[in-house]
């Protein structure tokens, strides 16, 4: 199966499903991202034209579909055309879109392959006018497909896209609350669900912990599986947040790989929609050793993470 590469429609979708779930994004290891651009999503949406209009799309919103069209399509330019229109309110700059798509040659008109749909999902997208995905499906509302010509480039032949807007996703846990469990540190939200973080009188803790705040109810993650979060991390022994993805966007991640081990422990396991509490001594963190503010050796940390999405491992 092979794809434009999709890095260019959007910073957690295709690509990161080709490449077995691996997707960028800021995270504990690297520097915070600049907040999204906010701007009139439904006037970055790009017009129709004659080679998105000449394709005809059959099959249901949400299941894989098929394109037929004459071939070689002849594409001078990023088209988009709405096969169906969907209901409720439409996405807006910022949101975190689950979407789905098939791709096809405008050489040949043969079938590329599938993605998003129940058998290979993706991790949501933040939309905005500012990459492809936002200017093929604007200020769209879920339940909407959109067929969408790409021009050859000097790296990539023309292709035609079929793209499925399916629902847009909380920035934030959704799950149910659990009890607080003694000992932990102890977590307050604001108003946009951004947590607080209290820690308790007594010793700092040398074994790795973890606790379940809220309980959501979509897949559990596994190891391997690409996971998108927002997280907030506090040192144990400043007391201080040294990073968050709050205020900037979510963080997606291997789980197992990319990350600190004690920020994998705190994910897998537990369930799509959750928000979870770790506590994360040096050894499952940036290591023993004396204290560096600079690249946290030496420092017990804690995070509070919120479950967004999780993309299963791409087996072969």
């Amino acid at each position: 199966m092979r794809f434009r590469p999709i890095a260019a429609l959007s910073a957690a979708a295709v690509t990161a499903f080709l490449l077995a779930g691996c997707a960028s994004g800021n995270g504990p290891e690297s520097e915070s991202s600049p907040e999204p651009t906010i701007a009139d999503l439904c006037s970055a949406a790009v017009d129709p034209g004659a080679a998105s209009d000449a394709v005809t799309v059959e099959g249901e919103v949400g299941e894989a579909s098929t394109a037929t069209f004459t071939a070689p399509l002849e594409i001078d330019e990023l088209q988009a055309t709405v096969i169906e229109e969907g209901s409720g309110d439409p996405v807006e700059s910022g949101d975190l879109v689950s979407y789905a798509l098939s791709a096809f040659s405008a050489e040949t008109g043969e079938e590329l392959g599938t993605a998003g749909y129940s058998d290979a999902p993706l991790l949501p997208a933040q939309i905005s006018p500012d990459n492809p995905i936002g200017q093929i499906l604007g200020c769209a509302a879920p339940g909407t497909r959109v067929v969408a010509t790409f021009p050859a480039s000097d790296t990539n032949p023309g292709e035609v896209y079929v793209f499925d807007l399916l629902s847009v996703v909380p920035d934030h846990a959704t799950g149910e609350d659990q009890d607080p469990v003694e000992g932990m540190p102890t977590v307050e939200l604001d108003s946009d669900n951004v947590p607080t973080v209290t820690l308790p009188e007594g010793d700092m803790p040398t074994e790795f912990q973890k606790a379940t705040l809220k309980k959501g109810d979509g897949e559990v993650v596994e190891t391997g599986d690409a996971v998108m979060v927002q997280y907030h991390g506090v040192s144990w022994n400043s007391g201080e947040v040294f990073d968050q993805s709050w205020g900037a966007q979510p963080f997606s991640f291997t789980a197992g790989s990319g990350v600190v081990q004690g920020f994998t422990d705190a994910v897998v396991g537990e369930t799509v929609g959750s928000q979870v509490i770790a506590v994360l001594p040096p050894s499952v963190a940036y290591g023993e050793g004396e204290i560096n503010d600079n690249d946290l050796t030496g420092q017990t940390l804690v995070f509070v993470v919120d479950i967004l999405a999780a993309q299963p491992q791409v087996t072969q």
